[in-house]
Protein backbone atom coordinates (compact mmCIF):
# COMPACT_ATOMS: atom_id res chain seq x y z
CA UNK A 1 0.00 0.00 0.00
CA UNK A 2 1.07 3.53 -0.86
CA UNK A 3 1.05 6.61 1.82
CA UNK A 4 -1.52 8.05 -0.88
CA UNK A 5 -3.92 4.94 -0.46
CA UNK A 6 -3.44 5.27 3.08
CA UNK A 7 -3.73 9.36 3.68
CA UNK A 8 -1.88 11.36 6.26
CA UNK A 9 -3.79 10.63 9.53
CA UNK A 10 -3.96 7.37 9.17
CA UNK A 11 -0.77 7.24 8.64
CA UNK A 12 0.23 9.03 11.83
CA UNK A 13 -1.78 6.15 13.63
CA UNK A 14 0.13 3.71 11.74
CA UNK A 15 2.83 5.14 12.96
CA UNK A 16 1.94 5.44 16.73
CA UNK A 17 0.97 1.69 16.87
CA UNK A 18 4.82 1.22 16.10
CA UNK A 19 6.14 3.10 18.98
CA UNK A 20 7.33 1.85 22.40
CA UNK A 21 5.16 2.78 25.38
CA UNK A 22 5.55 6.58 26.78
CA UNK A 23 7.28 7.40 29.85
CA UNK A 24 5.63 8.30 32.41
CA UNK A 25 5.73 12.24 31.94
CA UNK A 26 4.08 11.91 28.74
CA UNK A 27 0.37 13.61 28.80
CA UNK A 28 -0.29 13.93 25.19
CA UNK A 29 1.77 12.26 22.35
CA UNK A 30 1.76 11.29 18.95
CA UNK A 31 -1.57 12.23 17.16
CA UNK A 32 -1.81 15.89 18.34
CA UNK A 33 0.15 18.56 16.94
CA UNK A 34 1.45 19.14 20.47
CA UNK A 35 3.30 17.30 22.66
CA UNK A 36 2.31 17.86 26.55
CA UNK A 37 4.95 17.11 29.24
CA UNK A 38 4.86 17.57 32.56
CA UNK A 39 7.57 19.45 33.27
CA UNK A 40 6.69 19.94 37.49
CA UNK A 41 3.89 19.37 39.61
CA UNK A 42 2.64 22.37 38.58
CA UNK A 43 3.52 23.17 34.70
CA UNK A 44 3.52 21.73 31.21
CA UNK A 45 5.86 21.20 28.90
CA UNK A 46 4.78 22.09 25.50
CA UNK A 47 6.75 20.88 22.41
CA UNK A 48 5.62 21.19 18.40
CA UNK A 49 7.07 21.24 14.68
CA UNK A 50 5.87 21.98 11.50
CA UNK A 51 7.55 21.86 8.32
CA UNK A 52 6.87 24.46 5.16
CA UNK A 53 8.06 22.57 2.14
CA UNK A 54 8.71 24.34 -1.12
CA UNK A 55 6.22 23.35 -3.62
CA UNK A 56 3.66 22.03 -1.14
CA UNK A 57 3.20 24.73 1.09
CA UNK A 58 4.76 27.36 -0.72
CA UNK A 59 5.49 29.16 -4.23
CA UNK A 60 8.53 30.87 -3.70
CA UNK A 61 7.78 33.70 -6.61
CA UNK A 62 4.43 34.05 -4.73
CA UNK A 63 5.97 34.72 -1.03
CA UNK A 64 8.83 36.91 -0.26
CA UNK A 65 11.45 35.18 2.35
CA UNK A 66 10.58 37.59 4.69
CA UNK A 67 6.52 36.81 5.01
CA UNK A 68 7.66 32.37 4.61
CA UNK A 69 9.62 33.43 7.61
CA UNK A 70 7.09 34.96 9.68
CA UNK A 71 4.32 32.71 8.47
CA UNK A 72 6.58 29.62 9.62
CA UNK A 73 6.74 31.10 13.08
CA UNK A 74 3.47 32.03 13.00
CA UNK A 75 2.04 28.21 12.53
CA UNK A 76 4.26 27.15 15.26
CA UNK A 77 3.28 29.74 17.64
CA UNK A 78 -0.58 28.83 16.78
CA UNK A 79 -0.18 25.08 18.02
CA UNK A 80 1.00 26.67 21.43
CA UNK A 81 -1.96 29.02 21.71
CA UNK A 82 -4.49 26.10 21.18
CA UNK A 83 -3.13 24.62 24.37
CA UNK A 84 -3.78 28.01 26.15
CA UNK A 85 0.36 28.29 26.61
CA UNK A 86 3.08 30.91 26.03
CA UNK A 87 5.68 30.36 23.37
CA UNK A 88 9.31 30.09 24.73
CA UNK A 89 12.03 28.68 22.47
CA UNK A 90 12.22 28.05 18.83
CA UNK A 91 14.67 25.67 16.88
CA UNK A 92 14.64 26.09 12.98
CA UNK A 93 16.25 23.93 10.01
CA UNK A 94 16.73 24.54 7.20
CA UNK A 95 17.28 22.36 3.97
CA UNK A 96 18.82 24.86 1.35
CA UNK A 97 19.87 24.50 -2.50
CA UNK A 98 23.64 25.61 -3.11
CA UNK A 99 22.53 28.82 -5.11
CA UNK A 100 19.97 30.47 -2.80
CA UNK A 101 21.45 33.85 -2.33
CA UNK A 102 22.54 34.64 1.59
CA UNK A 103 19.97 37.37 1.28
CA UNK A 104 17.07 35.48 0.83
CA UNK A 105 17.85 33.45 4.22
CA UNK A 106 18.92 36.68 6.00
CA UNK A 107 15.54 38.05 5.05
CA UNK A 108 13.75 34.66 6.37
CA UNK A 109 14.92 34.99 9.19
CA UNK A 110 14.26 38.79 9.91
CA UNK A 111 11.12 37.71 9.31
CA UNK A 112 11.11 34.34 11.83
CA UNK A 113 12.75 36.51 14.61
CA UNK A 114 10.05 39.33 14.18
CA UNK A 115 7.21 36.75 14.64
CA UNK A 116 8.74 35.21 17.34
CA UNK A 117 9.77 38.90 18.91
CA UNK A 118 6.27 39.78 19.30
CA UNK A 119 5.34 36.55 21.48
CA UNK A 120 7.99 36.84 23.73
CA UNK A 121 10.14 33.93 22.55
CA UNK A 122 13.69 33.55 21.20
CA UNK A 123 15.55 31.54 18.08
CA UNK A 124 17.87 29.50 19.78
CA UNK A 125 19.19 26.85 17.71
CA UNK A 126 18.39 24.34 14.80
CA UNK A 127 20.68 23.02 11.34
CA UNK A 128 21.11 23.88 8.12
CA UNK A 129 21.63 20.98 5.23
CA UNK A 130 22.09 20.81 1.36
CA UNK A 131 19.83 19.53 -0.81
CA UNK A 132 19.18 19.14 -4.87
CA UNK A 133 15.71 19.64 -4.15
CA UNK A 134 13.11 22.08 -2.72
CA UNK A 135 13.68 24.60 0.03
CA UNK A 136 12.35 23.11 3.01
CA UNK A 137 11.97 25.28 6.38
CA UNK A 138 11.16 23.47 9.70
CA UNK A 139 10.59 24.81 12.89
CA UNK A 140 9.84 23.47 16.04
CA UNK A 141 9.07 25.16 19.67
CA UNK A 142 8.79 24.85 22.86
CA UNK A 143 6.42 26.63 25.67
CA UNK A 144 4.68 26.33 28.92
CA UNK A 145 1.40 26.66 30.44
CA UNK A 146 0.01 25.58 33.89
CA UNK A 147 -1.32 22.14 34.37
CA UNK A 148 -4.75 23.70 35.43
CA UNK A 149 -4.76 25.47 32.43
CA UNK A 150 -4.22 23.33 29.43
CA UNK A 151 -6.59 23.04 27.20
CA UNK A 152 -6.79 19.84 25.35
CA UNK A 153 -9.13 18.29 22.16
CA UNK A 154 -10.91 15.03 24.74
CA UNK A 155 -12.93 17.83 27.53
CA UNK A 156 -15.88 18.35 25.25
CA UNK A 157 -18.71 17.52 26.28
CA UNK A 158 -22.44 17.00 24.95
CA UNK A 159 -24.60 20.46 25.35
CA UNK A 160 -21.51 22.45 25.03
CA UNK A 161 -21.30 25.06 22.52
CA UNK A 162 -18.74 25.46 19.57
CA UNK A 163 -16.61 28.69 19.33
CA UNK A 164 -14.46 30.13 16.75
CA UNK A 165 -12.30 33.49 16.89
CA UNK A 166 -11.81 35.83 14.12
CA UNK A 167 -12.63 35.63 10.50
CA UNK A 168 -12.79 32.08 8.68
CA UNK A 169 -11.96 31.37 5.16
CA UNK A 170 -9.90 34.36 4.04
CA UNK A 171 -6.86 32.29 4.03
CA UNK A 172 -8.41 30.24 1.40
CA UNK A 173 -9.77 33.65 0.10
CA UNK A 174 -5.81 34.72 0.01
CA UNK A 175 -5.18 31.70 -1.73
CA UNK A 176 -7.60 32.14 -4.25
CA UNK A 177 -6.17 35.63 -5.52
CA UNK A 178 -2.67 34.41 -5.77
CA UNK A 179 -3.86 31.19 -8.16
CA UNK A 180 -6.68 34.07 -10.44
CA UNK A 181 -4.70 37.00 -9.92
CA UNK A 182 -7.19 39.11 -12.16
CA UNK A 183 -10.36 38.42 -9.56
CA UNK A 184 -12.17 41.85 -9.34
CA UNK A 185 -11.35 42.33 -5.92
CA UNK A 186 -10.96 45.91 -4.27
CA UNK A 187 -7.31 46.66 -2.99
CA UNK A 188 -8.46 46.67 0.52
CA UNK A 189 -9.59 43.85 0.20
CA UNK A 190 -7.27 41.87 -1.70
CA UNK A 191 -4.58 43.09 1.02
CA UNK A 192 -6.56 41.60 4.16
CA UNK A 193 -6.90 38.23 2.43
CA UNK A 194 -3.18 38.13 1.18
CA UNK A 195 -2.49 38.91 4.49
CA UNK A 196 -4.41 36.30 6.20
CA UNK A 197 -2.68 33.92 3.82
CA UNK A 198 0.92 34.48 3.62
CA UNK A 199 1.05 36.10 7.39
CA UNK A 200 -1.43 34.87 9.63
CA UNK A 201 -2.10 36.01 13.08
CA UNK A 202 -1.38 33.47 15.61
CA UNK A 203 -3.73 33.92 18.46
CA UNK A 204 -1.58 33.97 21.12
CA UNK A 205 -3.65 35.98 23.36
CA UNK A 206 -6.60 34.67 22.57
CA UNK A 207 -5.66 31.35 23.69
CA UNK A 208 -4.52 32.72 27.21
CA UNK A 209 -7.26 34.78 27.36
CA UNK A 210 -9.69 31.50 26.95
CA UNK A 211 -7.12 29.70 29.06
CA UNK A 212 -7.10 31.45 32.05
CA UNK A 213 -10.54 31.65 32.60
CA UNK A 214 -10.63 27.84 32.92
CA UNK A 215 -14.04 27.74 31.37
CA UNK A 216 -13.57 26.17 27.93
CA UNK A 217 -13.67 22.37 27.62
CA UNK A 218 -11.54 21.73 24.11
CA UNK A 219 -9.60 23.71 22.15
CA UNK A 220 -7.40 23.19 18.61
CA UNK A 221 -5.99 25.63 16.56
CA UNK A 222 -7.32 25.79 12.16
CA UNK A 223 -5.17 24.51 10.33
CA UNK A 224 -6.73 22.09 8.13
CA UNK A 225 -10.32 23.79 7.86
CA UNK A 226 -12.83 23.85 10.49
CA UNK A 227 -14.44 20.62 9.00
CA UNK A 228 -11.41 18.96 9.74
CA UNK A 229 -10.00 20.17 12.89
CA UNK A 230 -13.61 20.05 14.83
CA UNK A 231 -13.15 16.18 14.25
CA UNK A 232 -10.56 16.18 16.39
CA UNK A 233 -12.16 17.32 18.63
CA UNK A 234 -15.04 14.82 18.57
CA UNK A 235 -12.55 11.98 17.80
CA UNK A 236 -11.03 12.29 21.23
CA UNK A 237 -13.93 13.62 23.30
CA UNK A 238 -16.08 10.84 21.81
CA UNK A 239 -19.07 12.95 20.53
CA UNK A 240 -20.81 14.76 17.92
CA UNK A 241 -21.41 17.85 16.66
CA UNK A 242 -23.62 20.47 14.54
CA UNK A 243 -22.11 23.31 13.29
CA UNK A 244 -24.22 26.57 11.75
CA UNK A 245 -23.80 27.50 8.53
CA UNK A 246 -25.29 30.42 8.71
CA UNK A 247 -23.58 31.55 11.72
CA UNK A 248 -19.69 31.03 10.19
CA UNK A 249 -17.68 34.13 10.82
CA UNK A 250 -17.10 35.18 6.97
CA UNK A 251 -15.40 38.78 6.28
CA UNK A 252 -16.90 40.65 3.27
CA UNK A 253 -13.61 40.23 1.26
CA UNK A 254 -14.09 36.33 2.04
CA UNK A 255 -17.92 36.69 0.69
CA UNK A 256 -16.86 38.37 -2.86
CA UNK A 257 -13.61 36.07 -3.24
CA UNK A 258 -16.54 33.40 -3.27
CA UNK A 259 -18.89 35.08 -5.43
CA UNK A 260 -16.23 35.37 -8.16
CA UNK A 261 -15.06 31.73 -8.20
CA UNK A 262 -18.46 30.41 -8.11
CA UNK A 263 -18.31 28.78 -4.30
CA UNK A 264 -20.32 29.09 -1.61
CA UNK A 265 -19.28 31.71 1.22
CA UNK A 266 -19.99 28.91 4.11
CA UNK A 267 -18.15 26.11 2.48
CA UNK A 268 -15.21 28.25 1.81
CA UNK A 269 -15.64 29.48 5.68
CA UNK A 270 -15.68 25.93 6.70
CA UNK A 271 -13.12 23.71 4.49
CA UNK A 272 -10.90 26.32 3.53
CA UNK A 273 -7.48 25.63 6.14
CA UNK A 274 -4.76 28.57 7.15
CA UNK A 275 -6.89 30.42 9.07
CA UNK A 276 -4.92 29.09 12.38
CA UNK A 277 -7.87 30.88 14.40
CA UNK A 278 -8.65 29.26 17.72
CA UNK A 279 -11.77 26.66 18.25
CA UNK A 280 -13.10 25.74 21.34
CA UNK A 281 -15.88 24.54 23.36
CA UNK A 282 -17.50 25.57 26.50
CA UNK A 283 -20.78 25.53 28.29
CA UNK A 284 -23.23 28.12 27.59
CA UNK A 285 -23.38 29.34 30.53
CA UNK A 286 -19.45 30.34 29.81
CA UNK A 287 -19.97 31.79 26.05
CA UNK A 288 -20.46 35.54 26.98
CA UNK A 289 -17.55 35.36 29.40
CA UNK A 290 -15.32 34.10 27.48
CA UNK A 291 -16.10 36.12 24.48
CA UNK A 292 -15.80 39.52 26.68
CA UNK A 293 -12.14 38.09 27.87
CA UNK A 294 -11.27 37.51 24.53
CA UNK A 295 -12.19 40.88 23.21
CA UNK A 296 -11.39 42.78 25.95
CA UNK A 297 -7.61 41.15 25.99
CA UNK A 298 -7.02 41.36 22.23
CA UNK A 299 -9.83 43.32 20.80
CA UNK A 300 -10.96 39.74 18.84
CA UNK A 301 -14.42 38.81 18.59
CA UNK A 302 -15.53 35.22 19.39
CA UNK A 303 -18.60 33.72 17.80
CA UNK A 304 -20.47 31.06 18.09
CA UNK A 305 -20.86 28.06 15.27
CA UNK A 306 -22.30 25.25 16.61
CA UNK A 307 -22.88 23.00 19.37
CA UNK A 308 -21.65 19.68 20.69
CA UNK A 309 -23.69 16.20 20.36
CA UNK A 310 -24.04 13.10 22.73
CA UNK A 311 -22.84 10.73 20.02
CA UNK A 312 -19.62 10.49 18.51
CA UNK A 313 -20.35 9.60 14.74
CA UNK A 314 -23.15 12.31 14.84
CA UNK A 315 -21.74 14.92 12.98
CA UNK A 316 -24.05 17.62 10.95
CA UNK A 317 -23.39 20.79 9.24
CA UNK A 318 -26.94 22.60 9.45
CA UNK A 319 -26.69 24.37 5.61
CA UNK A 320 -28.49 28.04 5.40
CA UNK A 321 -31.78 26.85 4.38
CA UNK A 322 -32.73 24.92 7.44
CA UNK A 323 -31.46 21.46 6.16
CA UNK A 324 -28.72 19.10 7.17
CA UNK A 325 -25.91 17.52 5.30
CA UNK A 326 -22.80 15.33 7.21
CA UNK A 327 -20.20 17.01 7.81
CA UNK A 328 -17.02 15.34 6.39
CA UNK A 329 -13.22 15.85 6.36
CA UNK A 330 -12.90 18.15 3.44
CA UNK A 331 -9.52 19.65 5.16
CA UNK A 332 -6.23 19.71 4.57
CA UNK A 333 -4.84 16.23 3.77
CA UNK A 334 -0.94 15.98 2.32
CA UNK A 335 -0.74 12.72 0.93
CA UNK A 336 -3.97 12.43 -1.00
CA UNK A 337 -4.15 12.32 -4.20
CA UNK A 338 -7.08 13.89 -6.28
CA UNK A 339 -9.16 12.33 -8.09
Amino acid sequence: MKISALGEFPLIERVAQRLPPYRNDVRVGVGDDVAVLRLDDQRYQLATCDIQVEGAHFLRHSITPYQLGRKAAAINLSDIAAKGGMPQHFLVSLALPPDTEVSWVDALYDGLCEEAGQYGADIVGGNMAKTDGPIVVDVFLLGQVRQEEALLRCGARAGDLVLVTGWLGEAAGGMALLLQSDLAVGKEEAEQLLAAHLTPTPRVGEGRAIASKRLATAMIDLSDGLSSDIGHICDESHVGVRIWADRLPVSRATRRVAELTGRLDWALALQGGEDYELCFTAPPEAERELAAAVKEATGTEVTCVGEVLPEEGDRWVQVPDGGEIPLKREGWDHFRVEA
